[in-house]
């Protein structure tokens, strides 16, 4: 397996090459250019909404727990059920900016494009940080579709050639409209970490 152009580990190679499947779906051509999840969106049968498009169904209690004291609680949701015209309907947390809306949805379009069954809304269960989840969330699910988004964001030749060019992961989350999190955790899974660690944070003491 050539590790030049491929993540080394098993996982990171199976979340890579479904990354790059979704770019060329998307028709980009450069490892570097940026992915636009708003535009494969509708290919996957989602409908963006935002949040006022909703905001008259909801009570005030509601609006004011999902925007204040539960704005860092969710990223985004998918409804489980199909609106009539056979799309799928996806709201994002309008106090996030617009770098983890992308990491957001893209997550939502690879669920489509890897065959996810959507998980329901009922909550019943918690995870291990003691907060609540979906009756049917699966961690090996979400993790899939999480990994596999993220490698189409932030393609391992492009990511790679930029941390031995020096670039910090806040140069790298801006070249591709992602958040620093996002970079850093592609930068860990990908097995960059030590080679950036020794390129941006050694050669930035060198130079000062």
């Amino acid at each position: 397996m050539d590790t030049d152009h491929l993540p080394p580990t098993q996982k990171g190679r199976k979340h890579e090459i479904r990354g790059l499947a979704l770019r060329e779906f998307a028709g980009l051509r450069f490892d570097d250019e940026p992915l636009d999840p708003f535009a494969l969106a509708g290919y996957a049968n989602l409908l963006v909404a935002t949040f006022a498009d909703i905001q008259a169904l909801l009570s005030e209690q509601t609006i004011k727990q999902l925007l204040e004291s539960g704005k860092d609680d969710w990223s985004g949701g998918a409804a489980s059920h199909k609106l009539p015209d056979g799309r799928r309907l996806i709201i994002l947390n309008p106090t996030h900016g617009r770098n983890r809306h992308n990491a957001t949805l893209m997550e939502e379009v690879s669920h489509v494009f890897l065959g996810h069954k959507p998980s329901r809304l009922a909550i019943s269960n918690t995870n291990k940080e003691g907060k609540a989840i979906a009756r049917d969330y699966h961690v090996e699910i979400e993790e899939e579709a999480y990994g596999t988004g993220a490698a189409a964001l932030l393609p391992y030749t492009a990511i790679k050639r930029m941390v031995f060019d020096g670039k910090t992961s806040a140069q790298i989350a801006r070249h591709f409209n992602v958040s620093r999190a996002l970079v850093e955790y592609r930068l860990k899974i990908s097995r960059l970490w030590g080679s950036y660690k020794e390129n941006v944070f050694v050669g930035n003491q060198r130079s000062s």
